[in-house]
Formats: structure tokens, C-alpha cells, sequence
């Protein structure tokens, strides 16, 4: 085990750094769009390796809008950031969010947004 920390040690931070976990999203209706907001969790390192931004997507894959995260958040984690004025059509139920960093690129991690008003 010593041998893996060892190793690791000598790796640098972006590669320890690792994809973008997805772990909330809520979609508030605002008139004929939707505010999306996303709460992400990343060891962001600084400029070298930060989660830079998110999409929202159709069901088939049309990107409905992309949230551009401009800096790294290394001491705020995890954030979430909002993106309004989505333009969701009518009979989509369903969003799919998914993040990526300037590294790694996009994160395995999906998460699946229902659009169903209570």
C-alpha cells in the first residue's frame, strides 16, 4: 500500500485531480425557459485543472445550454452555479447534465434531470 502513496506522491496534482462529480441539479421554470442550477464537486488545483464548464442536454443530445465556469474554485467545494433562460421544449420531461474539466474532458458522471412541476 506504502508503494501506492509513494507513486502517487510523485504524480502531478492535475492528474490526481480527477473527473467532475455531478451531485445535485434542480430545474425551476421561469416563464417559457428554465434556470438550471448544478452543484459540482472537483479538486480543482488551479488553472491547470478546474471543472470549466457544464451542458444541459436533450434526451437526443441537443445541447439546450452550456454553463461556462470562468475560474478555478479550489476553496469552494463543492460550488453550484445557475445558467436561466434555458429553452426546453414542451414534451422533453427529462435534461440530462453533464460537466467537464480542462483536463480530463467530459466527465463519465451523467445526471439525469426531471422536469416534472410537483
Amino acid at each position: 500500500m506504502w508503494k501506492i502513496a509513494l507513486i502517487a506522491s510523485f504524480l502531478p496534482a492535475a492528474a490526481m485531480a480527477g473527473q467532475v462529480d455531478i451531485l445535485f441539479a434542480k430545474a425551476i421554470r421561469t416563464g417559457s425557459s428554465w434556470e438550471i442550477r448544478v452543484t459540482l464537486r472537483h479538486k480543482d488545483t488551479g488553472w491547470d485543472h478546474y471543472a470549466d464548464r457544464w451542458d444541459v442536454r436533450l434526451p437526443d443530445g441537443t445541447v439546450a445550454g452550456t454553463r461556462v465556469l470562468l475560474h478555478p474554485h479550489e476553496r469552494e467545494q463543492p460550488f453550484t452555479r445557475g445558467l436561466s433562460g434555458v429553452r426546453i421544449p414542451d414534451d422533453v420531461s427529462r435534461v440530462e447534465i453533464h460537466a467537464h474539466d480542462n483536463v480530463h474532458g467530459w466527465s463519465e458522471d451523467v445526471y439525469v434531470l426531471s422536469l416534472r412541476e410537483p
